[in-house]
This record gives C-alpha cells, sequence and structure tokens, in this order.
C-alpha cells in the first residue's frame, strides 16, 4: 500500500471512531513538550546531536517502532510541516510497514519559501492539543 498524505483534520476524521492505529509525532522531545496532538506518542525520527547542535538521524527510531508497533498497524505520521514525517515513513515503509499516512501540514503547518501558508498545521486547525511529558523516553527503554 503506498503511503497516503492527509492534512491534519483529513488525518483526524480518518482517525475518528476507528481503532487499531497509533498516531506518532516524530518531532524532537523539546518540540513534544511544548504542545502535541492529543494523544499522539513521541518516536523522534532526528534528534538534535550534543555535539554540534544540528539535527541528526535518531538510530533509535526504528527499533522502537518495531519494539512496539506491529508491521501491520495503521500509523499516522506527524512531525512540525511535513517533512521529517514523510522521511519516517520511507524508512518505515523500507522496513515492512505496510499501512502509513504521512500528516502533510504537521503540527505547525507547511509553507513555501515565502513564509506563506500551504497546509495549515493541526495546531492552526483549532485541533486538539496536549502539553503532556515526552513518552519517548519509556517507549525505547
Amino acid at each position: 500500500m503506498p503511503i497516503r498524505s492527509l492534512d491534519p483534520k483529513a488525518a483526524r476524521d480518518a482517525m475518528a471512531g476507528t481503532d487499531g492505529h497509533v498516531f506518532v509525532d516524530v518531532r524532537t522531545v523539546q518540540e513534544y513538550d511544548a504542545g502535541h496532538p492529543a494523544g499522539a506518542v513521541n518516536v523522534p525520527w532526528a534528534i538534535i546531536d550534543p555535539a554540534s547542535g544540528q539535527m541528526a538521524h535518531n538510530a533509535g527510531f526504528l527499533p522502537t517502532m518495531r519494539k512496539h508497533y506491529a508491521s501491520d498497524t495503521t500509523l499516522f505520521i506527524s512531525c512540525q510541516a511535513g517533512g521529517r514525517s514523510l522521511k519516517a515513513c520511507h524508512e518505515l515503509e523500507a522496513a515492512g510497514y505496510g499501512d502509513l499516512v504521512n500528516v502533510d501540514g504537521g503540527f505547525g503547518g507547511r509553507r513555501d519559501p515565502m513564509g506563506s501558508v500551504l497546509v495549515e498545521g493541526w495546531q492552526a486547525s483549532g485541533l486538539p492539543i496536549e502539553s503532556d511529558a515526552s513518552t519517548y523516553e519509556s517507549l525505547k527503554n
């Protein structure tokens, strides 16, 4: 099954009233802790490298996903704008996951180079938000 792409409202509608799916926020722990879609679990696809201060791929992403979610689980993957989540979807697809939805626009919205909103994000769409602490530490252990 190809990776599907839905904006935040369409993703929320697709998840409503259904079971057997997981909403995964692949932003950093710091981004997640500042606010995230209600009900999302946090498994960062990229982390801040303490040595360089730059974003780097999280080598623990795929092992954590494999540990907790079967390859036939419907996964809604979200980030800040839709780029990291799409990369995470491609990594999961290559690992055998088959029912993947990239939440285009993510939490903050996707913008063009001039800053104009192309796809409204979860937060601007007025969808439910939480600010509880990241779930990543408990999931990766």
